[in-house]
């Protein structure tokens, strides 16, 4: 009885040795990836890098967060109001299967067969060229998963004591979502639009053929119909993951490699900001709604 009890306990103790070893294993592959693209990247920092002009990445700095922007925008319009449906009005039926399935499908789809798509869709039935918008458009597709599915989470985790007392006092079902269930679970969206820009943050493949892989901005020209207006979202922008790509398998710049860890590590300062972010504002949201300063 003792030995079984024995060996129980050493199979317990060899176990959580296990699990540990693997989960610093895990701490350490990203410490030393993420310290590995920030020496490198900020080694090469310098003002002509990071300027606006040839040789630095200034305009697809700015192509990147524009189009992160836009595909932001309409993987909100379209997956926020998926997720009230799924989470509020939806009943088991053939339609609701069919909406999951649909959302199961798009979060595990390939962005080369995403960025084909929107290449057919976008730009070739459109006859367009590559645009910025065909290219947010692509990856708002990426996005809509993570969106609809942290919005029906939000809503779902809300206490029934929010709807009943809403009810109680007379209001609708659509005053109850739009005037207590979305602000209390703005937090929680919130930061899923946050976690959905880090994967258009670092997305290439759905942009290669729909974005294009060039940039021919003019600062002074605010005339947003012109294609050489920074806000004109039908004109062509090169991101900083394209730029990447066309720097290690082309090196058409004289400081390629510096501009390719540069890039990197912006990429990865990016990411870490809005992760950041969306952790402060979800805690500061939170503290606010629920009474406490």
């Amino acid at each position: 009885m003792n030995s079984a009890v024995n060996a129980k306990k050493r199979m317990d103790h060899i176990m959580t040795m296990v699990f540990f070893a693997g989960a610093g294993l895990a701490v350490l592959l990203l410490i030393a990836f993420v310290g590995y693209v920030m020496v490198e990247g900020l080694g090469h920092m310098s003002a002509r890098i990071m300027s606006f002009e040839t040789g630095g990445i200034g305009n697809q700095l700015f192509n990147t967060l524009y189009l992160v922007f836009l595909a932001l925008i309409f993987s909100s319009l379209l997956g926020v109001p998926a997720g009230i449906f799924l989470s509020e009005y939806a009943h088991k039926g053939k339609i609701v299967s069919g909406v999951r399935m649909a959302v199961e499908t798009l979060s595990s789809l390939p962005s080369i067969v995403v960025g084909l798509f929107g290449y057919l869709v976008f730009i070739v039935m459109t006859g367009s060229q590559w645009n910025l918008l065909a290219g947010a458009l692509s990856v708002s597709i990426l996005m809509l998963p993570l969106v609809t599915s942290v919005t029906v989470d939000a809503l779902q985790s809300l206490p029934d004591s929010y709807r009943q007392a809403s009810y109680g006092l007379g209001a609708s079902k659509w005053q109850t979502i739009w005037k207590i269930l979305l602000p209390a679970a703005f937090p929680r969206i919130m930061t899923g639009l946050i976690m959905a820009a880090g994967r258009g943050f670092g997305e290439a493949a759905a942009l290669m053929f729909t974005a294009g892989m060039s940039t021919d901005i003019h600062w002074d020209n605010w005339d947003i119909s012109s294609r050489l207006c920074p806000l004109n979202p039908f004109r062509p922008g090169e991101t900083l993951t394209l730029h990447i790509w066309a720097l290690r398998t082309e090196a058409l710049e004289a400081n390629a490699n510096e501009q390719a860890a540069v890039c990197s590590a912006i990429l990865m300062i990016l990411v870490v900001s809005f992760s950041l972010a969306a952790r402060a504002l979800s805690y500061h949201l939170d503290k606010k709604m629920g009474g406490n300063k």
